[in-house]
């Protein structure tokens, strides 16, 4: 749900194919809607008839399947897809060169990060930081919590394989 909850609202759903099967047939389980959906994660419940025991993300199929080295081209924009499992097998990053902006989804931001749902690989962790350590980049929007510059990125990553390598 944290990943994919309103994706059914857009025309264009773009994955990697190792997420493909979880936007075509989410359940409760491989969103884990169980057990993270409670009343208790909302300051305001959405309006009727929302429930967090019946709550399921909406099946909407992916319009494109990204692999990792693939370019998003939004015309004045390049964006180097950069396959990042660990948290989830079909992570993704997106890399801007250019600008050197990159946006981390959940494999990285500056916060509590999450590695022990039932989809996280450690082994597949570690290489994605490891990966991403050496990019040389200027600002990450991540996430979860603000956004934070290259130095940052590098001490974060720095620090999380330092407790794990």
């Amino acid at each position: 749900f944290d990943h994919i909850g309103c994706h059914h609202e857009f025309e264009n759903r773009v994955c990697h194919r190792c997420e493909a099967d979880l936007l075509a047939a989410p359940t409760r389980k491989n969103t884990l809607a169980d057990p993270y959906v409670t009343d208790e994660i909302f300051t305001k419940l959405p309006p009727l008839p929302y429930s967090s025991t019946t709550y399921a993300v909406k099946a909407a199929p992916a319009t494109r399947i990204v692999e990792d080295g693939d370019v998003i081209d939004l015309g004045d924009r390049h964006f180097e897809v950069i396959h990042t499992p660990g948290h989830s097998p079909g992570g993704i990053a997106l890399w801007e060169k250019a600008t050197g902006i990159l946006f981390s989804g959940d494999i990285v931001y500056d916060g509590p990060l999450i590695e022990d749902t039932y989809h996280a690989n450690a082994t597949d962790y570690v290489r994605s930081m490891e990966r991403l350590y050496d990019l040389p980049v200027r600002v990450v929007h991540g996430g979860h919590f603000a956004s934070y510059g290259g130095e940052r990125h590098r001490e974060i990553i720095k620090s999380w394989l330092r407790k794990r390598t």
